[in-house]
This record gives C-alpha cells, structure tokens and sequence, in this order.
C-alpha cells in the first residue's frame, strides 16, 4: 500500500472526478490554506456547522442520538464554545476508488489553537461530501473559518482491490451531502 502524490491526486481528480470541487495548487494567500499539497489534499470547511448544546440536557447516544442536542449554525465564522464539540461538511465532494483507502487528519494552524479535527476513513467506493468532528479542547470559545482549510486528506492505494467495498455493502453515509449526525 503507497502513499499517493500530488500528481495522482491531481489526475484522479481531474479524469475521474474524485474531488470535487478541485483545486489544484495550494491557495495559501490570508486564508488557511487548501487544495492539493505534495502527498496529500487539504480540504475546505463549508459555511454549514452543527454545534453541540446541552439546553436540553440530552445524553449523546449514538444508537439513539437526539437532534435537539445540536444548533444549527450557517456563517463564515463558526464559534466553538469552549471545551465543546461541532459537525461541520467539507466544500469538497470525494469519491474513492475501490483500491483507494483515506485518512484525514487535521491542519497544524488548528491543532496549535486546541481544536482537534477528527474525520474517519474513507473507504473503498465511499462517496460524499465529508462529515467533518471539529472539538474544542480549550476553555476558551475558538473560531473555525468557513471556506478555508480545516483537514489534510492522504490517499492510500492497495496493491489489490478489496473484495467488498463501501458501496458493496450499502454503508449508511454513502453520498452524504450535508452536515451528517450519527445514523444507526
């Protein structure tokens, strides 16, 4: 299994639509930055954000998980409350080839203010816009830039393809669109 480089990324990209929107080169200039690196695609945090709130005093059950322990929040800065939690999406839409396994970690600029980017891999033949687990280990309220960089995307390729894919077995986040909450 390699790690695979900004050219591959690019050509994938390009020729078989596997990210999109695409941008090729890093966009650096006052914004966090994006877009296709050496060995790896940082990508952008849409304006959509799901912020954790205990109005309601709800228990955050992954079986049985209740909407009301999220606001809504829809803007270009996004505020974390301090030692708290939000979903967001990336701007990106991806689409993984059945060799292709993904892990995305989070960007330096974030992880050095306390914020922690937690994102699962992508699997074989998984489709969708990105779900993105952005906490805030602070005590302090943190700011999260909307269409700028927020994670780094590696690509890795098997030298076979797996046997059965995410879109074989019907995964339940397959082509997610929005800022997707716990499914069952």
């Amino acid at each position: 299994m390699g790690l695979k480089p900004d050219h591959w990324i690019r050509e994938m990209a390009l020729e078989h639509g596997m990210i999109e929107p695409f941008v090729d080169g890093q966009v650096r200039k006052d914004v966090i930055s994006y877009g296709v690196s050496s060995y790896g695609y940082d990508l952008r945090v849409a304006d959509e954000f799901k912020i954790f709130t205990n109005v309601h005093s709800a228990i955050v059950d992954p079986k049985n998980f209740a909407p009301e322990s999220f606001v809504d929040f829809k803007g270009e800065v996004c505020v974390i409350p301090p030692n708290s939690f939000a979903l967001a999406r990336s701007i990106e839409y991806f689409r993984i080839p059945r060799s292709v396994l993904t892990i995305c970690l989070g960007k330096s600029t974030y992880a050095r203010c306390g914020l922690i980017v937690n994102v699962t891999p992508f699997e074989p033949e998984w489709e969708g816009h990105v779900t993105l687990e952005i906490s805030n280990t602070t005590p302090l309220p943190a700011r999260v830039y909307a269409n700028e960089g927020l994670a780094q995307v590696l690509f890795l390729e098997a030298d076979e393809p797996c046997t059965t894919s995410y879109a074989d077995k019907k995964g339940k986040y397959q082509g997610q669109t929005g800022v997707t909450p716990p499914r069952l």
